[in-house]
C-alpha cells in the first residue's frame, strides 16, 4: 500500500473527512498566479490584480536565473531579476516596507526550479541578497515569502538553507515537525485523486477524499493549494467548499474579478417568507374578467425568478401560477428592447422604438390602454416602486419620443384617464415647467397626496399620489412594503367602480439591480414584488372575476447563476452585461381565461387580450 493510500485511511479513520464542509470565503489575495510568465504583463497583472502568491520558473544559465517554463525559451531580458525581484522591491518600499497598501494583504513568490537545485538555490540566494529588507525581515510580517517548488532538496536538507527560504510541501512526504517550520504550503496535481474536470462537483467519494487531503493540511497548520484545476468559476466555487487555501489560476484578472465583487453576486436569506395558497377556484374557467392586475417585474427574467426562488428556499408566489407563457420583447428597432419600448408594446399594442413612450416607430401618438378601457367605464391605476414619469409606468398615461423628457411625461397626466397615479418624483409634478400644471390636474379631479397614508380610498376623486424619493429607495436600504401598500389601497379604491378595473403595479428596481450587476439588489427587490404577488392572488380568490398577470419588459443585467444552496436560501451569481438583453420573459397568469396567456407571443398580445378580455 502506497503511502498516499494510508495517508487517505487514516484521514477517514480519524474523521478529517467530512461529507459537508462549511466553505470559507476567500479574497483575490488567495489567488496563485501560475505560470505568471506567460501573462501579457507578467507579474504587473497578477500584482495589480491581488494575487497572494505569484509563480515563476527559473533555469540557471551563465550565473543568472532565467524565468522561463522550457530553456528553448530562454530569453536575455527575461531574468528573475528584472521581471521580479526590481518591481517587487520597488512596490514594497512605495507601500512602506509591503508588498500592497492594503494591510490586509500579503505576497508570497514561488520560485519553481525546474532543475539542478544544488546550483539554483545558491544562485537565487545570491541575487536575493541586495533586497533583504523585502524578503528576509523577521520583525516584518509583511516581508515576502520565498516559496521553492519543483526540483527541491530533501527535506531534511531544508534546514541547510536561510530561514527566509521556504519550500512547497507534498501530502505524501512524512515531514518531521521540524521539517515543517520550512513548508510554506502543501501542494499537489489534482488529477491525482480525482477525474472531476471542474464542471458540476466531485462525486462524494472524490470530495472526500480531497476534502481529506486539505484538512490534513491544515491539521498541519499549513495552507493548501490543488494545481492543475480548470480555471472557470466553477471550479473555484468547488475549491473554495472543499477547503482549498489558495486558488489556482492562469486568469489573476478574472479571478480578482469574481472574488472581490462576491458582495454584489451573492445573497443568502437564511429566514423564507411564507407563500399564499391559491384556492384555484376560478383560474383557467371562461368566468368573466372584471379586473385585470398586471404585475410587471422591470428587468425580470428566468434567472432573477430561479434566484429569488433559491433565496426563499424553494418557494414563490409567482410559481403558485399553474399558466405560463412567454413574451417575445423586441423593439421596432431593435432586438434588445428597453423598458419605453416594452412597456408601450404592452399599454398600446404596438412595436416602437427605443426610448419612444406611447408613439408608434414613426413618432405618433397611440392609445393607452386606460385610455381605452375608460370608453367602457373601467377605471385605471398605475403604480410604480420607483419614478412615475420613468419609462414602465409612463408607458400607461404618456406620449412622448424620448423617455428622459419627465416633465412632459408628468404634464401628460392631464390628458389621460388613469385614475390612480402612485409613485416618487415629485419635482416633475411640482416644479414643472408648465407651473399651473398642478391647478390644472387638481381642475381634473385628481387628489394629491405625498404619502400612501394620506391617500383617500373612498369617494370618486381620482388620486394622485407622489412620494418622497426616500420612499422608494431600495428594499436593501429600508423602503419596506410600499409596492404591496399602495397595491392594497388602489385595489380597495377601484373595486369599489362597478363597471372593473385595470391596475399596472411595477416592481421598478429589480431593472436597477440588474443594471448595477448587484445580485442582493436584484433579489431583494424581487421578494418585494413577489410579496405584492400574492396580495394580488389573494383579492384574484376573494373576488372571482380578476385575473391577475404577472410578467416583464425585458431581462436585465444577462444574469447567469453560478451556484446555490436551497435549503440555506443561497444564491451565486453572474451577470454578463450591465444593460438590457434579447431573451424571452415568462407570462404567468391566475384566475379567469388565464389558460389564454400561455404559449409564445409577442409582448403587444398582452395589450390585446387584456382588451379583449375586459371589453366582452
Amino acid at each position: 500500500m502506497t503511502f498516499r493510500k494510508k495517508l487517505l485511511l487514516i484521514f477517514f479513520a480519524t474523521g478529517l473527512i467530512q461529507s459537508a464542509l462549511q466553505a470559507q470565503t476567500l479574497s483575490a489575495n488567495k489567488g496563485h498566479s501560475h505560470n505568471d510568465y506567460h501573462q501579457n504583463i507578467p507579474f504587473l497583472q497578477a500584482y495589480f490584480a491581488g494575487m497572494g502568491s505569484i509563480e515563476a520558473d527559473v533555469f540557471l544559465l551563465n550565473g543568472k536565473l532565467y524565468v522561463a517554463h522550457e530553456k528553448k525559451e530562454i530569453a536575455p531580458d527575461r531574468t528573475l531579476n528584472n521581471m521580479y525581484l526590481k518591481p517587487l522591491a520597488t512596490f514594497f518600499a512605495q507601500h512602506g516596507n509591503r508588498p500592497y497598501a492594503d494591510t490586509a494583504q500579503k505576497l508570497q513568490l514561488v520560485i519553481d526550479v525546474k532543475e539542478d537545485h544544488e546550483h539554483v538555490i545558491p544562485a537565487l540566494i545570491k541575487e536575493l541578497a541586495p533586497y533583504q529588507r523585502v524578503f528576509n525581515n523577521p520583525v516584518n510580517k509583511w516581508a515576502v515569502k520565498v516559496v521553492l517548488s519543483g526540483d527541491m532538496p530533501a527535506p531534511a536538507q531544508f534546514k541547510d538553507y536561510p530561514s527566509y527560504i521556504y519550500f512547497d510541501g507534498r501530502p505524501n512526504i512524512p515531514y518531521t515537525n521540524e521539517e515543517l517550520k520550512h513548508v510554506a504550503m502543501i501542494s499537489d496535481d489534482l488529477g491525482n485523486y480525482t477525474k472531476w474536470n471542474g464542471k458540476g462537483t466531485p462525486t462524494p467519494p472524490d470530495s472526500a477524499k480531497l476534502s481529506g487531503l486539505i484538512n490534513a493540511a491544515h491539521a498541519m497548520h499549513k495552507p493548501f493549494r490543488f494545481w492543475a484545476t480548470q480555471d472557470s468559476p466553477n471550479t473555484w466555487i468547488q475549491l473554495e467548499k472543499l477547503g482549498a487555501d489558495w486558488i489556482n489560476t492562469d486568469h489573476p484578472q478574472q479571478l480578482q474579478d469574481f472574488l472581490s465583487n462576491r458582495s454584489k453576486l451573492e445573497y443568502i436569506n437564511p429566514t423564507p417568507y411564507p407563500v399564499y395558497q391559491p384556492t384555484y377556484k376560478t383560474d383557467g374557467t371562461d368566468k368573466k374578467v372584471k379586473n385585470v392586475i398586471l404585475l410587471i417585474g422591470d428587468g425580470m427574467g428566468l434567472a432573477q425568478i430561479q434566484a429569488g426562488l433559491t433565496a426563499n428556499h424553494g418557494k414563490l408566489n409567482i410559481y403558485q401560477c399553474s399558466n405560463i407563457g412567454f413574451s417575445q420583447t423586441r423593439a421596432a428597432n431593435s432586438d434588445n428592447t428597453d423598458s419605453a419600448a416594452g412597456a408601450t408594446a404592452m399599454a398600446c399594442g404596438e412595436k416602437t422604438n427605443n426610448r419612444y413612450i406611447g408613439k408608434d416607430a414613426s413618432g405618433k401618438s397611440i392609445t393607452n390602454l386606460p385610455d381605452i378601457l375608460a370608453q367602457y367605464g373601467i377605471k385605471s391605476g398605475i403604480i410604480s416602486s420607483g419614478d412615475i414619469t420613468d419609462a414602465t409606468p409612463a408607458a400607461y398615461y404618456a406620449h412622448v419620443l424620448d423617455r428622459e423628457q419627465s416633465t412632459n411625461i408628468a404634464a401628460d397626466l392631464l390628458t389621460s384617464h388613469v385614475d390612480v397615479l402612485i409613485g416618487s418624483n415629485q419635482k416633475s409634478f411640482l416644479n414643472n415647467p408648465d407651473q399651473s400644471l398642478m391647478s390644472k390636474l387638481s381642475a381634473k379631479q385628481y387628489h394629491l397626496s405625498t404619502s400612501l397614508a394620506n391617500m383617500q380610498t373612498t369617494g370618486n376623486g381620482k388620486q394622485l399620489v407622489l412620494l418622497q424619493d426616500a420612499d422608494t429607495r431600495p428594499i436593501k436600504d429600508g423602503r419596506g412594503d410600499m409596492l404591496k401598500q399602495a397595491l392594497v389601497q388602489t385595489i380597495h379604491l377601484l373595486s369599489q367602480n362597478e363597471k372593473g378595473f385595470f391596475i399596472m403595479t411595477e416592481g421598478a428596481q429589480i431593472d436597477y439591480g440588474g443594471h448595477a450587476n448587484n445580485l442582493p439588489y436584484v433579489v431583494t427587490e424581487l421578494h418585494d414584488f413577489d410579496k405584492t404577488v400574492a396580495e394580488s392572488l389573494k383579492f384574484a380568490d376573494e373576488d372571482g372575476e380578476t385575473l391577475v398577470i404577472i410578467t416583464a419588459d425585458h431581462e436585465t443585467g444577462g444574469l447567469s447563476l453560478l451556484d446555490a444552496s436551497t435549503s440555506n436560501g443561497m444564491v451565486l451569481g453572474s451577470f454578463s452585461t450591465n444593460d438590457h438583453t434579447s431573451i424571452n420573459v415568462p407570462v404567468f397568469a391566475y384566475g379567469p381565461h388565464a389558460q389564454e396567456f400561455k404559449g409564445t407571443y409577442q409582448n403587444t398580445e398582452l395589450y390585446h387580450k387584456i382588451l379583449n378580455l375586459l371589453s366582452k
